[in-house]
């Protein structure tokens, strides 16, 4: 997908004429994840759609857990940059479900293979996480899924 690639580059070319230099840092490192996980599945391979969102994903999990880290320690200053870059990097997710379409897919979902406990979480997120992946949060999809079978 160039498109991403070429959207990447067009955004740090604009955030150097800017100034910018935090986007400038994050987009940077966005570029050289993206340039490594190109050499990690070999030469002649593309990248799809899916591998970008999955890198993504993990680049702001990483600073997720980075910033609680920072906020536990006192240090808030640290924890707010961190949270900067996240959304930097959230700009080049797919667009993401509302909670109401979660919520409704989780229910269509319970319903379609007759959920009726906690026990069946497993069951549900495996149905549902295909058809939402790279659109929502897995952590997210499972409170959602453990809130509704809780009420079943």
């Amino acid at each position: 997908m160039k498109d991403f690639e070429e959207r990447i580059q067009q955004d740090l070319v604009d955030a150097l004429k800017r100034g910018d230099d935090k986007a400038v840092n994050v987009l940077r490192m966005l570029k050289a994840s993206v340039q490594n996980k190109k050499v990690e599945k070999g030469k002649d391979s593309c990248l799809g759609e899916s591998d970008y969102v999955a890198l993504l994903r993990q680049m702001i999990k990483q600073r997720r857990e980075a910033a609680e880290q920072y906020e536990g320690v006192g240090a808030k200053d640290r924890a707010e940059a961190e949270r900067l870059e996240i959304g930097i990097l959230e700009k080049y997710l797919p667009e993401q479900l509302s909670e109401e379409e979660i919520l409704r897919m989780a229910q269509e979902t319970i319903e379609e293979i007759r959920a009726q406990s906690s026990s069946d979480i497993g069951k549900v997120m495996g149905k549902l996480m295909p058809k939402i992946r790279g659109k929502a949060d897995g952590a997210a999809v499972r409170s959602v899924v453990e809130k509704l079978l809780k009420q079943n």
